[in-house]
């Protein structure tokens, strides 16, 4: 009776040992770390496909049209304040062109832009919680109303942004890799034609998460380019968002 007993403590003893090892070891046999992408540098991104970390739960993917949306959605988010200058160009038939430069500082949920026109303007724009104010040098009051999360890039700077690349279809993406574009490492995507011929292509650096140069072209002819190459993060304190009546909507650094 009492060496029954014994084998019995013996079983259990071992049972508790085997649920504990399971406990511990066993369910990364069946719920695996959650991988961590990074992107690739521009020697491996010659080698398609994904390629695992060593020991380090990463997951290097290769840009591609398949992965562009994903490695720009989850490794690239936008400085909160900086400021840079962005040139804008067109272009038209017969070698006519304009261009654009804007001075953009945001700051804290605010952007502020200074564009000095093609024919001598300078238009300012402000976009902020939800409003933007527009106006002209020698206006005093300006025009406002509601702005969503693309008002400050399309309003103020006339530019894409890389949500406009995460809002593609993946059947309108001909192509995607890494590359170097104005001294800076670069996540770049090219759309098919659309039904009128244009195609574009957007550069967002890796740096910075932010698109620094963009281009439209119409079969082959380059009809627009946007450049932003150079930035300085944080904006500068003390920066005045002010309205032309001096009425100031956000201070940078506060």
């Amino acid at each position: 009776m009492e060496r029954k007993k014994r084998n019995l403590m013996v079983v259990l003893i071992a049972a508790v040992i085997v649920v504990a090892i399971l406990a511990s070891f066993g369910l990364r046999l069946f719920v695996p770390d959650t991988a961590k992408i990074v992107l690739p540098t521009p020697a491996a991104s010659a080698s398609p496909g994904l390629e695992p970390g060593t020991g380090s739960g990463l997951v290097r993917v290769d840009v591609t049209p398949e992965t562009v949306q994903t490695v720009i959605g989850q490794t690239l988010t936008r400085p909160e304040s900086y400021f840079r200058e962005v040139t804008i160009e067109d272009f038209w038939g017969d070698g006519e062109q304009s261009s654009t430069t804007a001075r953009v500082w945001v700051d804290g949920g605010w952007t502020m832009t200074e564009s000095a026109m093609a024919d001598g303007a300078i238009r300012h724009t402000i976009v902020g919680e939800g409003q933007f104010w527009l106006w002209y040098d020698g206006d005093r009051t300006p025009v406002t109303g509601p702005a969503d999360e693309r008002s400050a890039d399309l309003e103020g700077q006339r530019i894409p942004t890389y949500e406009d690349v995460l809002s593609l279809d993946t059947a309108d993406i001909a192509a995607a890799g890494y590359e170097e574009r104005g001294g800076l490492a670069c996540v770049w995507t090219q759309t098919a034609p659309d039904a009128l011929g244009y195609v574009e292509t957007y550069w967002v650096a890796v740096d910075s998460g932010l698109l620094v140069s963009a281009e439209t072209t119409l079969d082959g002819t380059l009809t627009y380019r946007m450049t932003a190459y150079t930035m300085e993060r944080p904006a500068p304190a003390g920066t005045a968002f002010a309205l032309p009546d001096g009425t100031v909507l956000h201070t940078a650094g506060e």
